[in-house]
């Protein structure tokens, strides 16, 4: 149970850090940006659980990249994060 909480809160935080890396790059367009800083800090409350945390990230972040205002290489990373967070589970 300690080992499957650790991995989670190691996938968590792969995606956060995935997440302010698109948040940080000034090419990514302004708007976009704000979406996923909010995003990020979403997931780092803890008034949820994690799982609800991840399950709602990846709902947002599935609007996020039907965008088409957002560019491919934002697109792929905000994929690569939702791929972490499929993999949390509680």
């Amino acid at each position: 149970m300690a080992e499957t909480k650790n991995q989670n809160q190691e996938y968590l935080q792969n995606s956060i850090n995935s997440l302010n890396q698109v948040a940080a790059n000034p090419s990514t367009p302004k708007n976009i940006r704000k979406n996923i800083q909010d995003l990020a800090n979403e997931l780092k409350s803890e008034e949820y659980s994690m799982s609800v945390r991840a399950s709602n990230a990846i709902s947002l972040l599935d609007d996020i990249t039907q965008d088409p205002n957002v560019p491919s290489y934002v697109r792929v990373t905000l994929w690569q994060a939702v791929s972490t967070l499929e993999n949390i589970r509680e």
